[in-house]
């Protein structure tokens, strides 16, 4: 169907030139196999370009998606969050999210226009699921993180109607669109396997309480199979792996948060 939509002009062209070559065929009967062999070849012609399209299409496929026993491994930017940002994981891991779509925005950018709110206030705590808590750039000022809901208003900026906030689902849809070649940002902690219930401390915030652990992190996760998960760790490395069932255990941990994009039909 892909194919048709983006040769609709050459399908229509050749039925143009069928009924040319029976309106000839009518007039001239003579001129009938000349005609005929005319139309074949260029029918042959198309449907050659068709065979090396479609097989060109499959092998990008076959970069950026899954096989059928369960793995997948996309190959996405990797930047680092230090030594600008101690506490930029999460817009880092945006930055690499929006420019695996190919668009150019980068972590600073990024860390300028996220939502932020006061570390302490009146004596209540800021809410991370309202914005970047406290100081991001200054490790020696009080500060946290973000949660997914400002990074969805922040990517939605740049990928209008294209960004899905995953929030709340299961991890199969993580992977979901992992096998369709799109990477996901994810909230999780800096030891990618659950923490004991002392890592966790229950802020009061103007708007309810909220559980936080300073061991708070984000990751473009970028793959998995059927023992690890694969991700780009913005205080770590490209294609850092961990244990698959610890790593989502972590997750749920965090509140199952994720963010990804929808890819737009091509024509």
């Amino acid at each position: 169907m892909h194919f048709l939509k983006k040769h609709w002009l050459p399908v229509f062209l050749i039925f143009d030139l069928i009924l040319a070559a029976w309106i000839i065929s009518s007039e001239y009967p003579g001129k009938i196999h000349a005609s005929a062999a005319f139309i074949g070849d260029q029918i042959n012609r198309f449907f050659l370009t068709a065979k090396k399209e479609v097989a060109n299409g499959a092998e990008q496929i076959a970069a950026d998606r899954t096989d059928e026993d369960g793995k997948a491994r996309i190959n996405a930017p990797h930047i680092r969050q230090e030594p600008e940002l101690p506490r930029g994981c999460e817009v880092t891991s945006l930055a690499m999210l929006l420019q695996s779509a190919g668009i150019q925005a980068n972590k600073l950018e990024l860390a300028h226009h996220v939502e932020k709110v006061p570390y302490r206030k009146n004596g209540l705590y800021g809410n991370p699921h309202q914005g970047f808590v406290g100081d991001m750039e200054r490790s020696h000022r009080p500060g946290y993180g973000v949660y997914h809901e400002p990074l969805a208003a922040l990517a939605e900026k740049y990928m209008p109607g294209q960004i899905v906030d995953l929030s709340g689902k299961p991890f199969d849809v993580v992977l979901d669109q992992l096998q369709n070649g799109v990477p996901v940002l994810v909230i999780t902690n800096v030891s990618f396997k659950p923490l004991s219930p002392q890592s966790f401390r229950t802020w009061e915030t103007a708007s309810g309480k909220v559980k936080i652990t300073f061991f708070e992190h984000a990751v473009l996760v970028t793959g998995f199979d059927e023992q690890r998960i694969y991700f780009n760790d913005p205080l770590g490395k490209k294609n850092a792996s961990a244990d698959r069932s610890a790593f989502i255990r972590a997750w749920k941990q965090m509140g199952s948060q994720a963010i990804s994009y929808r890819k737009l039909p091509v024509y």
